[in-house]
């Protein structure tokens, strides 16, 4: 009479243990249960194949299974009876805790998406992104309404741009469009009649030292100290931004070995070409290795072979997270090199955003040409097909 009692009681230990054992073994079923850890989409899918067991399960055999201790005593099904008693009402439980627990992990396995949106950079060639672990980060550059008149003449007019760490943005336009002037405005050089730029959430002109800090310029029609050498031009750049004399000669290394100019870098500036001047000029900007490079047709009287090195240089500077802002009267170059570009005509900007948006499914010569107004047929030059001897 006493053996019923124990036997009737056996379910209420395996309810009893079984929640709180999760990954341990039952001494009545014999058998032990692991604790799980797999992706969420396999928990749904076990879980809705033992849907239905639990459901046939829970209600008409309730009664059945007060009455099978008796004959499970021997147990001489062991693999048989685990089967049952694991689909039986106490168990949701555990299942709703192996449930949770992958949960979490679902929750972090979405981390390396994460990582890879937390680069603000682009690989060369590639659209700039301006998110960070989902977030939109705030713009490196920021211009509104930005105007510049000089007496009547209207030089600059309303500029709104945005640029998003890690672009290679460029601005182009005809002549006396107003690029320099814009660009002579956002690095502080020239007062503008009206209008704000931000660097990296700083004032140009409110909080110009800490807005320069952050910005690496060659301006147009640069002057240099041409009686200093190029070695003495460059350590000189890196000491007014603060860099100890270790660090800048070790940069003046590397700079000189990527520009060629190790061989030039004795001699005085004076006695460079136009474009080891533009080389040496460009390497001062990037001595301190600034977040943003702004550089006025940084490619004006440089060869074919010192072009290819400094896209390079350029290319890799924008895919270790630096923004390069500059102009160019090159629209192939532009358009080979740069993620996004701005057409200023008459000091307005006419188009912008990404280079695809505004080539519009042309070449970016013949988009600019048409937002410029067009070809003009040239007439009343006879006189040059006839030579004077």
């Amino acid at each position: 009479m006493t053996e019923p009692d124990e036997t009737a009681g056996s379910p209420t230990a395996i309810e009893a243990e079984s929640p709180t054992s999760e990954g341990k073994s039952s001494g009545v079923l014999g058998f032990t249960v692991p604790k799980l850890s797999i992706p969420t989409i396999m928990l749904g899918r076990s879980k809705s194949q033992d849907a239905p067991a639990v459901e046939a399960l829970e209600t008409p055999d309730e009664p059945a299974l007060a009455a099978e201790p008796f004959d499970a005593e021997p147990e001489p099904e062991p693999e048989v009876q685990p089967e049952a008693e694991r689909d039986d009402e106490p168990e949701p439980e555990p299942e709703t805790e192996a449930e949770t627990e992958p949960v979490t992990e679902a929750e972090a396995e979405p981390e390396p998406e994460d990582v890879a949106d937390a680069v603000a950079v682009v690989a060369a060639g590639s659209k700039s992104v301006a998110r960070k672990k989902g977030k939109t980060v705030p713009p490196i550059l920021r211009v509104d309404s930005l105007t510049k008149r000089f007496d009547d003449k209207l030089a600059v007019n309303d500029v709104h741009l945005e640029i998003a760490p890690g672009a290679f943005y460029g601005i182009v336009g005809p002549n006396g469009a107003g690029k320099t002037t814009t660009l002579s405005m956002i690095t502080g050089l020239l007062r503008p009649t009206a209008g704000t730029v931000t660097v990296h959430g700083s004032d140009v002109w409110s909080d110009p030292v800490v807005a320069k800090r952050n910005m690496g310029v060659l301006p147009d029609r640069l002057r240099l100290f041409d009686r200093l050498t190029g070695a003495q031009l460059l350590f000189y750049a890196g000491a007014l931004r603060g860099m100890d004399g270790e660090t800048v000669r070790a940069r003046t290394a590397d700079l000189a070995h990527a520009f060629g100019l190790e061989a030039s870098l004795s001699r005085l500036v004076s006695d460079y070409s136009a474009g080891m001047t533009k080389k040496i000029a460009l390497a001062a900007a990037m001595i301190h290795s600034p977040r943003l490079l702004v550089l006025d047709e940084p490619f004006e009287s440089v060869d074919p072979v010192s072009s290819a090195t400094v896209t390079e240089i350029l290319q890799r500077y924008v895919a270790a997270g630096g923004t390069v802002l500059l102009s160019s009267h090159s629209m192939d170059l532009v358009q080979r090199i740069c993620d996004y570009v701005a057409v200023i005509v008459d000091g307005s900007v006419l188009a912008d955003g990404t280079m695809a948006a505004v080539r519009n499914g042309r070449t970016l010569e013949e988009r600019f040409v048409e937002l410029a107004g067009g070809r003009e047929t040239v007439e009343g030059l006879e006189w040059l097909h006839s030579f004077s001897d």
